[in-house]
């Protein structure tokens, strides 16, 4: 909107021409989301306790989290109208890619909104059944993918991190692939939002991260130089990346161990969906396995702790997903969540190095 509205002024104004940076939008994105979320959130979190919009703690966690019971929920809200306001202000709304991923965000958003509000009535924390939540997804991950494949002429090859010669063609299998990423993101961040500020935390780290590769992406001489796919247009998703850096941080303000609110479902869906269709679009598909190593270690600890316990009856895990295997083993909170950003930090370096290890 603002890009729209001040950049033409630069044929009177020389000082406008400011506007035709990515970067300087994506800074002052960054710093409006920040603003939002800190004007926003107290009274946010003021009205979902006069609304009785509270966690409903379930009985399958550990009993360390009785006390978490009633804490207010669906503070995802902020993080959605931090990430939908900047984008809307700075980016170049005649850009397809950045309406790609916000609608997806939104949709995912509404989706777990729903649930949480299912599981708000519900007294046992029960949101969603599966059966009825997961078709829901592939779904919308099938359009998102379709939308990208037909309209778009998105390239259907796969771009492994480490190997530039080595680029097999799916085909129209693509979009299958696509809607996995996206749907396996979206449940993955939810997976590990079981703590507080144990998922904002990686998602600041892969969100930073994708800010960088969405710019090089989508600069035709910064992409030939790296060797990574060129995808025109894709650099606009760096401002949107930089409305998940700084909305995420301001979230984080009020997340932060004791959390005053909890994102929810409305959050973490929403979160991992943006960054598997951002992934997609700027063909990081796999990049995303390494910056999101640790949501990817939280979804395969309940894969392996299900098939174990169906094929053997046996636990591998005193509990999944992993972090309240670690709670079990005494660990305090804090010292789970601090470490598991480390890591973040640490797969977030590996994966910026693969620009050069090709």
């Amino acid at each position: 909107m603002l890009y729209h509205l001040l950049y033409p002024l630069h044929e009177f104004f020389s000082f406008f021409n400011v506007f035709r940076y990515i970067t300087f939008r994506t800074i002052y994105s960054i710093l409006t989301a920040l603003l939002i979320c800190f004007v926003i959130g107290p009274w946010l979190i003021k009205k979902l306790r006069a609304f009785q919009i509270k966690q409903v703690i379930r009985e399958d966690v550990p009993s360390r989290h009785m006390v978490k019971n009633g804490t207010p929920t669906m503070g995802g809200g902020l993080i959605l109208a931090g990430i939908l306001i900047p984008t809307l202000f700075w980016s170049d709304l005649s850009n397809s890619y950045t309406w790609i991923v916000l609608l997806t965000t939104l949709g995912f958003g509404l989706l777990g909104f729903w649930d949480d509000y299912k599981k708000m009535l519900d007294k046992k924390g029960i949101g969603i059944r599966a059966r009825y939540k997961f078709p829901i997804q592939v779904a919308m991950g099938l359009v998102v993918s379709f939308v990208l494949f037909n309209t778009i002429d998105h390239d259907s090859r796969l771009i492994f991190p480490f190997f530039k010669k080595v680029m097999p063609d799916l085909g129209e299998w693509y979009i299958l692939f696509g809607m996995l990423v996206i749907v396996g993101s979206a449940n993955a961040v939810n997976l590990t939002d079981g703590l507080d500020g144990l998922a904002i935390g990686p998602v600041l780290i892969a969100s930073a991260t994708f800010m960088l590769f969405c710019y090089l992406a989508g600069n035709f001489k910064f992409a030939s130089y790296l060797q990574i796919p060129f995808v025109k247009g894709s650099g606009e998703l760096t401002i949107l990346c930089g409305a998940l850096v700084g909305s995420g941080l301001g979230f984080l303000w009020f997340n932060t161990y004791p959390a005053q609110v909890f994102m929810g479902d409305v959050g973490s869906l929403s979160l991992g969906a943006a960054l598997g269709t951002m992934a997609v679009i700027i063909k990081q598909e796999f990049l995303l396995v390494i910056v999101g190593g640790i949501f990817v270690i939280e979804a395969l600890s309940v894969i392996i702790q299900v098939a174990s316990y169906k094929l053997r009856r046996k636990r591998v895990f005193r509990m999944a997903p992993i972090h309240h295997h670690f709670e079990l083993k005494g660990w305090a909170e804090p010292k789970i969540i601090v470490r598991f950003w480390i890591i973040g930090i640490i797969l977030g370096l590996v994966a910026i190095s693969t620009l050069k290890i090709r």
